[in-house]
């Protein structure tokens, strides 16, 4: 099972909708590696070309808001993203991001803590944030053991395919 995250934070504010997310004009394509490309390109027009493995995106309130696509929580994993810590989710995205195997976690203190290009690492059985680059910890909802299965299975239709 997928029992962490770490990497380098994007942060972004209020209310990143699934627009900004996945660009409507992009939605013609369901391959998450093509998705992936145009990830976040509107409110973040460098953020494909620095993104790594690993990294993570922080943002405050409401993150996913808008449509009720899948589009947006997988190119954000296809892009590489391994975890979104956010002050709260839309409920849709939260579901969502669950389904397609992408951990996120929602912690206030977390999102106002934890800056742009700071590395964080997560530990998803505890919800233990920690931010090695100012040496400060949060503590974060933790999955249930459920949620982490359907996470480490890549989402729940494999999670099903596996019982």
């Amino acid at each position: 099972m997928m029992k962490a995250a770490k990497g380098i934070v994007f942060k972004y504010g209020d209310n990143v909708d699934t627009d900004v997310i996945i660009p409507a004009r992009y939605l013609n394509s369901s391959d998450p590696a093509e998705l992936a490309t145009h990830c976040m390109e509107d409110i973040d027009s460098d953020f494909v070309k620095k993104v790594h493995k690993g990294d993570i995106i922080v943002a405050e309130k409401n993150f996913g808001c808008g449509s009720s696509r899948e589009h947006a929580p997988i190119a954000i994993k296809a892009a590489g993203v391994s975890c979104v810590i956010a002050e709260t989710f839309a409920r849709i995205f939260y579901r969502n991001a669950i389904n397609i195997g992408l951990p996120i976690i929602e912690c206030p203190e977390a999102a106002k803590g934890i800056e742009s290009g700071d590395e964080v690492e997560v530990d998803f059985d505890s919800g233990i944030i920690r931010n090695l680059t100012k040496n400060t910890q949060f503590k974060g909802q933790a999955f249930p053991e459920f949620m982490q299965k359907i996470i480490a299975s890549e989402g729940l239709i494999n999670y099903i395919n596996q019982k």
